[in-house]
């Protein structure tokens, strides 16, 4: 009884993640061509692994006013298939302030790996107008279209 209880409550909580995540997702689009001067750069480092389902854990580093911030980085969502090591490059928009940076983000997938061979595109948003446009390699066996919330905090 108490194991069907706990799935229920996992199961309960990606469902209001991945509502979460859609509401967002299309904002994050139609903020593309207003974003304004870039503001930072980020370098991203994860393992992602995806069944229909995905997660993602690992780290970074933030780039902001001339100093470097480590970063921690995971999230749960939805879309894909495989596993792969991902390194995601990009550039920072509207952060005006170290802490805004840190939170919940939605994030929009595409990219796909074979072996050494892999590319795409994330786009990330949090609640405080911070926007990631990220260039991403991956290396493993995946193919990810989807969307994800993910948290980003410091180390």
């Amino acid at each position: 009884m108490m194991k069907q209880i706990a799935k229920t409550a996992t199961l309960a909580k990606a469902g209001i993640m991945l509502a979460a995540t859609l509401m967002l997702a299309g904002p994050v689009r139609a903020q593309q061509s207003n974003l304004g001067p870039a503001t930072g750069k980020v370098r991203i480092q994860q393992v992602q692994v995806a069944f229909i389902g995905s997660g993602q854990v690992g780290g970074g580093t933030l780039t902001f006013r001339g100093r470097n911030y480590g970063l921690t980085v995971g999230g749960l969502g939805f879309g894909g298939i495989g596993a792969s090591r991902l390194t995601a490059n990009g550039t920072v928009y509207g952060l005006t302030r170290r802490e805004d940076f840190a939170g919940a983000y939605v994030q929009l997938r595409e990219g796909w790996a074979l072996g050494d061979q892999g590319s795409g595109t994330l786009w990330l948003r949090n609640t405080n107008g911070v926007t990631m446009k990220l260039a991403t390699r991956r290396k493993g066996l995946q193919l990810s279209l989807g969307a994800d919330g993910v948290l980003i905090g410091f180390k």
